[in-house]
């Protein structure tokens, strides 16, 4: 019996052996693909460290504070009675502390609405990965006078008086400014937008503005 012929060397190779040699060529390009995206891909940024984030954070605020410019007209005589609850402090203290006072003044002042941040630390940061929740803390209003543009008229208050009658003034202007909902809003939302902008540029993904931090380790 004559033993089956071997295939001539150098003959076309069968479809099974095609097939492979076609498979490894195209897992291989797959394999150097892959290894060539991921030399490439950028790291993933690196959050900085809590202490870092807050003193950021308190540059930030300081320059974000929201300025309202005030007048008011006083009429200090004992006759007329106020109509501003919050105003008849500086006419009761003409009306019983003063002899015989009279005038009127027109009072001028800015009012500064802002957070405290130096009462800002880690502990008003929560951190999840690359969320972060952040409890700002109390807001902070104060008032100054502009005295150049402020006016008393028509006044028998000496100097003194007239300093005390100023200084009533400006504490109505804040007690005015501290129960006006409109202008605290306006506040916090300015704030939130800087400090928000902060974070998401130092790699944070989320930032969320809380009254309390979520149940956890804060900072």
């Amino acid at each position: 019996m004559s033993s089956p012929e071997a295939p001539a060397r150098g003959g076309t190779l069968g479809p099974m052996a095609h097939l492979s040699r076609v498979l490894t060529v195209v897992l291989g390009a797959a394999l150097g693909a892959l290894g060539a995206w991921v030399l490439m891909k950028p790291a993933s940024p690196s959050l900085p460290d809590t202490p870092s984030v807050v003193q950021q954070m308190r540059d930030v605020a300081r320059l974000e504070t929201l300025e309202v410019s005030l007048y008011k007209k006083v009429t200090f005589t004992p006759e007329p009675q106020a109509t501003d609850a919050l105003w008849k402090d500086v006419l009761n203290w003409a009306r019983y502390a003063l002899q015989n006072p009279h005038g009127r003044a027109i009072v001028f002042a800015n009012a500064h609405l802002g957070f405290d941040f130096q009462r800002f630390d880690r502990s008003h940061l929560q951190v999840t990965g690359t969320r972060v929740y952040v409890m700002l803390p109390p807001m902070e209003v104060k008032v100054e006078l502009r005295p150049g543009e402020t006016e008393v008229i028509d006044s028998n208050l000496d100097s003194e008086q007239t300093a005390q009658l100023l200084e009533k003034a400006r504490l109505a202007f804040e007690q005015e400014v501290r129960s006006n909902g409109k202008l605290q809003r306006r506040a916090r939302e300015s704030a939130e937008r800087s400090l928000r902008a902060l974070l998401l540029t130092l790699g944070y993904r989320e930032v969320l503005f809380v009254d309390h931090l979520p149940a956890g380790t804060a900072g």
